[in-house]
């Protein structure tokens, strides 16, 4: 059964047609929206806009999206300038909301077919600012902890395997180091079953940073946001397999020109130090790493230890390890 909460376009939802547990009409707070809810269960929960207080106020959707499972929410917009930018509809997708809809018609396809974040990608500004959005309560992390290195990793090639490279790192860094580990506007750390592995939206990890200045290391599953200007480092990881090079190339041919003196990992690799070197050679550029396949049952490798010594990360011991490159051990 569905909720429906409206307030403006309460006629047109009436008509959706739908099984309803529950409709509430008016202009609420989502405070108050979270107290008549939190223990209430529904299958959909239909929204019209106009019916949260300060709706235009994106930080007030960003409580609206961290009290509720956004997965089950269907948002009506309103008509108005402010809702239909495309600074708003790409916070919307920043935090997880996903199911958006002017046209009624178009929230009852939602039901039952609900977006993914490719459906609406078209809306995510990924380049268009700098930095997210900072709600009231929100400090300023730019100038947090000196000696805390924030790293972010992102796949260049499709599922070059950043989550899983960060989960790895992380096992490794965390025995001599204070580290967290977070992805950004993903789930997939939840497959892990690790409770300290953190998901969060770009619109709030300027807080995240805020509330985690105490870490020696944060390491950062960028995946589309737009936070790369919080962090120290950035790695590229790029999966060498011929098809995979093939449509990197396709989609973006200036991509090795993008990468330029950038630090470029080649990762799930199987490439020889020839190899490599011919891979340079073909694309410009110069790799800072190759990373073999990993086994993520293993929570003690030389070759991680190695690559995190070429990091700068001094405590690690990297003896034995595998690397290919001389000049990083």
């Amino acid at each position: 059964m569905n909720v429906i909460i409206s307030n403006k376009y309460s006629a047109l939802l009436s008509g959706l047609g739908i099984d309803v547990i529950k409709v509430v009409t008016g202009e609420f707070t989502v405070d108050e929206l979270i107290a008549q809810f939190s223990n209430f269960y529904f299958n959909k929960m239909i929204i019209d806009i106009t019916a949260i207080k300060d709706y235009k106020n994106i930080n007030v959707i960003q409580n609206l999206s961290v009290n509720f499972d956004m997965s089950k929410v269907i948002l009506l917009l309103d008509d108005s300038e402010a809702v239909n930018s495309p600074v708003y509809l790409s916070q919307l997708v920043s935090m997880g909301i996903y199911n958006f809809a002017t046209n009624v018609n178009v929230i009852k396809f939602l039901i039952d077919n609900p977006n993914t974040y490719k459906d609406v990608a078209s809306y995510h500004n990924i380049s268009g600012f700098k930095k997210p959005a900072l709600n009231e309560h929100a400090v300023d992390n730019t100038k947090g902890k000196i000696d805390q290195k924030v790293i972010g990793f992102k796949n260049v090639t499709d599922h070059a395997g950043a989550t899983t490279l960060i989960y790895l790192l992380k096992l490794h860094l965390e025995k001599m180091y204070k580290v967290k580990a977070v992805e950004v506007d993903d789930n997939d750390f939840i497959y892990f079953n690790d409770d300290s592995l953190e998901s969060v939206s770009s619109v709030t990890f300027n807080d995240f940073l805020a509330q985690n200045i105490s870490y020696d290391v944060i390491l950062v599953d960028l995946n589309e946001s737009s936070v790369e200007s919080y962090c120290n480092d950035i790695i590229y990881l790029i999966e060498p397999g011929r098809i995979q090079l093939n449509k990197l190339i396709r989609k973006d041919n200036e991509i090795f020109e993008k990468l330029k003196n950038q630090k470029i990992v080649l990762n799930r690799s199987v490439l020889s130090d020839k190899d490599v070197q011919d891979f340079e050679k073909e694309s410009g550029s110069n790799v800072f790493y190759n990373l073999p396949y990993l086994d993520d049952k293993i929570d003690n490798q030389p070759i991680i230890n190695s690559f995190l010594s070429a990091l700068g990360f001094s405590r690690v011991n990297s003896s034995g390890g595998s690397g290919l490159f001389s000049i990083f051990k």
